[in-house]
């Protein structure tokens, strides 16, 4: 119950969130007492937070859903997950090229383990389905893994 209200209120900031990124100066270079970031591409570091909010957001919110999916294809979450930290490694490293450029070539080996996973996945439930007398529920169900906590989520895929 607490951590659905804390996941759903982290959720519900997230437009808030988005706009953190207007707290940031427009101008090429920053100083702050934590660090310099000097924007070269980019020409004005409130583009480069605009644009990391843009990805950073979104991969967030993937990661809720990816973390709080019961279904059984949620490891094809991972295929956006990595595209945006992807993404995201571009930004920062922004400097040196484009941000979206020639990402699938760094996505096929992930959606080469990913999508046939879930296309056998997909399969056994519809054999078991012709095979035995339960419905689609009744199959995720079953197929379902489901730790205790958010650890031994995070366990199960490490």
């Amino acid at each position: 119950m607490v951590l659905g209200s804390i996941i759903a209120t982290l959720i519900a900031v997230t437009p808030y969130l988005f706009d953190l990124y207007e707290s940031v100066p427009n101008i090429k270079v920053w100083d702050t007492f934590f660090f310099s970031y000097d924007s070269k591409y980019y020409e004005s570091v409130r583009t480069v937070a605009w644009t990391l909010s843009n990805k950073l957001i979104p991969l967030f919110l993937i990661f809720i859903w990816f973390f709080t999916n019961k279904h059984w294809w949620y490891h094809v979450l991972l295929v956006p997950i990595a595209m945006y930290f992807y993404q995201i490694i571009i930004i920062l490293n922004d400097d040196l090229k484009y941000v979206d450029d020639n990402q699938i070539y760094y996505l096929i080996p992930i959606m080469a383990v990913v999508i046939p996973t879930i296309y056998l996945i997909r399969a056994r439930i519809f054999n078991r389905i012709n095979e035995a007398n339960k419905s689609l529920e009744e199959l995720e169900e079953e197929f379902k893994l489901s730790p205790k906590n958010f650890w031994g989520k995070v366990k199960e895929y490490f």
